[in-house]
């Protein structure tokens, strides 16, 4: 079950400049994201080698 992120969210630098696609992260001990048209919805988590892998990938254009 996700937690409460202990750090506020802030606008992923990996969002495009559209209002429309915007993805917020709150980074600490796990990385918890959530779509900022949708927060009502909650968020998931990702633990440290989780989410370096993904942002691993990101910068690699795997995606």
């Amino acid at each position: 079950m996700p937690t409460i992120p202990r750090e506020p969210f802030h606008k992923s630098s990996y969002s495009s400049g559209k209002q429309e696609n915007c993805v917020e992260v709150a980074e600490g001990t796990v990385t918890a994201v959530r779509d900022s048209q949708n927060r009502h919805l909650g968020h998931v988590e990702f633990g440290a080698p989780e989410w370096q892998a993904f942002l691993q990938d990101l910068k690699a254009d795997r995606f």
